[in-house]
């Protein structure tokens, strides 16, 4: 499992590889524009020669792009889709051009609508820009199921899946709040062992590709997306260390959205992970 975190992209990709060095990482993922503005980022040459250089030098594995939560590809609002496709265009654009393991997405949100609807309009949307970039993978993320958010169940991801023409670079990315907000007891390997069992049934064994790590504030079944630390949340210490050590999770990027200290950069957080990875590999056997 390559543990790493949610890190700045300030001052260039190649500073976002820098800073996860500094936690200790072995993924990292970015925001590849501002969060709070339409605009997509274009990296110049330069920064992206400098990004490939950082990473080839490092010790981090993997990136991960999230695309902004201002997207939403399922909405009513022609200007609003067509917004999202130009952004989630860009990001999977620099995606090809960093060669990020892949952009995770929110797949959107039917707000009183229609779901059904929305995850067509939706699949549209996504097809359209998997269709307009070349290589990099696109994760459709679970969803705690507020706000008529798409992705709130398996049988959700799935049908946006085939609405996106089950294209090759479509995956999922699967995070732990989430999951346990939407009605996923996770705490415990079996019940883990039984969420990822419906997972593939519905989506497919080969559709999962990427992991958020958060605890939870919430209580199972909420439908509210309110994250704590790894370890001080409704999962606990042990229902973390149960995901961290998951067997279906081998060699997947870990991503720790939540840290103790996000403006400074430090170990602490991976490196508890990687504590509870061994306790809970230790439990497992």
């Amino acid at each position: 499992m390559l543990i790493g975190a949610h890190v700045s992209p300030v001052g260039g990709p190649a500073k976002a590889v820098e800073r996860g060095i500094e936690r200790g990482a072995r993924s990292i993922q970015i925001f590849n524009q501002n969060p709070r503005a339409w605009k997509p980022t274009v990296y110049a040459e330069e920064a992206v020669a400098a990004y490939h250089e950082a990473f080839e030098a490092s010790t981090v594995d993997a990136l991960l792009i999230h695309a902004v939560y201002l997207l939403n590809p399922a909405s009513e609002d022609p200007e609003i889709r067509e917004k999202s496709l130009t952004s989630l265009t860009a990001s999977l654009r620099a995606g090809d051009r960093l060669g990020a393991h892949a952009v995770v997405l929110h797949p959107g949100s039917a707000l009183k609508g229609s779901v059904d609807e929305a995850i067509e309009r939706a699949g549209v949307v996504i097809a359209e820009a998997l269709a307009e970039s070349d290589r990099c993978p696109l994760h459709l993320e679970n969803t705690a199921g507020s706000g008529g958010t798409l992705g709130r169940s398996f049988a959700e991801l799935a049908a946006l899946l085939d609405a996106a023409g089950g294209h090759e670079r479509l995956g999922i990315c699967l995070d732990s709040c989430h999951l346990y907000a939407s009605g996923y007891d996770i705490r415990t390997a079996a019940g883990l062992t039984e969420t990822l069992d419906e997972c593939d049934e519905r989506c497919g064994a080969d559709r999962l590709g990427s992991l958020h790590l958060n605890d939870s504030k919430v209580a199972l079944g909420s439908n509210v997306d309110r994250h704590a630390l790894v370890g001080e949340g409704e999962l606990g210490e042990d229902g973390c260390a149960a995901f961290l050590s998951e067997p279906r999770f081998d060699g997947l990027p870990c991503v720790l959205e939540t840290l103790s200290d996000p403006k400074n950069s430090d170990e602490t957080d991976v490196r508890q992970c990687e504590a509870l990875r061994v306790r809970g590999l230790a439990a497992r056997s």
